[in-house]
């Protein structure tokens, strides 16, 4: 039937008119739950704490949470974290540096297959997923076109050589203690 084949697909300008927290990826939209959890928001706050420590020393960089990045007309994520060593007007249209996805329940399989081959394909250096139940973070780094896992991180100290910059980064202290 040709219902079954049909998949209606949406745009930027589709995605601008929309209300509430939605992702749009190659042309399909994703709810996002309404609200990070307490421990999701916990996290978050103390990734962008530990990088904005690095960021001292290295003024082109910033960390900025929770914003659109508008990656072509049918393609708008929103990433817990991200961080650009460019200067920006108010929309991010240019890949960033890092990108930081705290996993949940509602998100693991997206973070896991599809923004991770989609970060890969835009370019993104850096991509590390947070798995706030286990506290650990798996960082991936682009190589030659491709993600290959660095490590898994718990309570270690890793230093994101990027371009302009050097980020030291103590996966320690994102974690709430227990």
């Amino acid at each position: 039937m040709l219902t079954q084949n049909y998949i209606e697909l949406y745009t930027l300008d589709d995605y601008r008119h929309w209300e509430d927290n939605w992702e749009l990826i190659y042309g399909s939209p994703y709810a996002m739950a309404p609200s990070p959890l307490v421990t999701h928001q916990n996290i978050n706050g103390k990734i962008f704490l530990e990088l904005n420590k690095s960021f001292e020393n290295c003024p082109k960089c910033q960390a900025l949470f929770e914003i659109d990045w508008e990656i072509s007309s049918d393609t708008v994520v929103k990433p817990d974290m991200l961080v650009i060593c460019y200067e920006a007007d108010e929309k991010i249209t240019k890949k960033p540096e890092i990108i930081f996805e705290i996993a949940s329940k509602s998100t693991v399989k997206r973070d896991e297959t599809l923004k991770y081959e989609l970060y890969q394909q835009e370019g993104v250096e850096f991509y590390i997923i947070v798995y706030p139940e286990k506290q650990v973070a798996k960082v991936y780094q682009l190589k030659e076109g491709r993600y290959l896992k660095v490590q898994d991180f718990s309570d270690e100290l890793y230093a994101f050589n990027l371009e302009k910059c050097k980020i030291d980064f103590d996966f320690s202290k994102i974690w709430r203690k227990k």
